[in-house]
């Protein structure tokens, strides 16, 4: 199995699918990081694994599909093959989101049908949206924790491949209980892969 990566963010969680394969612990082949700018952490960490790195920055008022016709370009540049019905010579091919804060068009969802996952922190369907950490604190949670699951068209909405509890303490600030959730996702993400890589 092979994967691309897309992240917009500092690559956290990245850096810990990166350690994987260096540990053969994951053996899945990445194929290339995706970023929609040079200045993203993730970038840095790709470049130092050696990872190829395309950029496809956002052009002011660009349609959403237009945009994510350019990431599928960027995506077939790097060895990435779309899922084709019964053509099992080819080689699988994911599409990992780690950190990717856009959302994804219907037509991008369709070409990558099941082949896309994407780490969210918090107990889908609980809090879905960009603020996840902030409306679990806000409500007063006693626990919150993260999904891994498959990307459909709607937001995280999409089939729960995994989730793992966190527990929120009576002084939990944003940024303490941020960091708790991602070490569950450095835990968690390189062992899905590995179990697509599998066919579990």
């Amino acid at each position: 199995m092979n994967f691309i990566v897309l992240s917009s963010s500092r690559g956290t969680t990245f850096q810990a699918v990166i350690d994987a394969m260096k540990k053969g612990e994951l053996k899945a082949k990445c194929l290339g990081l995706i970023s929609d700018r040079t200045d993203r952490g993730c970038v840095e960490k790709a470049k130092i694994a050696k990872i190829p790195v395309r950029i496809v920055e956002k052009n002011s008022g660009e349609d959403r599909e237009d945009y994510d016709k350019r990431l599928h370009t960027a995506a077939l540049e790097l060895g990435a093959v779309p899922p084709i019905t019964n053509h099992e010579s080819r080689i699988t091919t994911y599409i990992a989101c780690i950190g990717w804060m856009f959302l994804l068009s219907p037509w991008f969802v369709r070409t990558w049908k099941r082949r896309m996952i994407n780490v969210h922190p918090s107990l889908l369907p609980k809090y879905p949206g960009a603020h996840a950490i902030d409306d679990a604190l806000a409500a007063g949670e006693r626990e919150t924790g993260m999904t891994i699951h498959y990307i459909d068209e709607g937001l995280d909405s999409g089939e729960i491949i995994v989730q793992k509890n966190c527990s929120i303490e009576k002084d939990d600030t944003l940024d303490s209980l941020k960091e708790r959730l991602q070490a569950l996702e450095k835990e968690w993400y390189p062992k899905v892969l590995q179990q697509l890589e599998n066919n579990r």
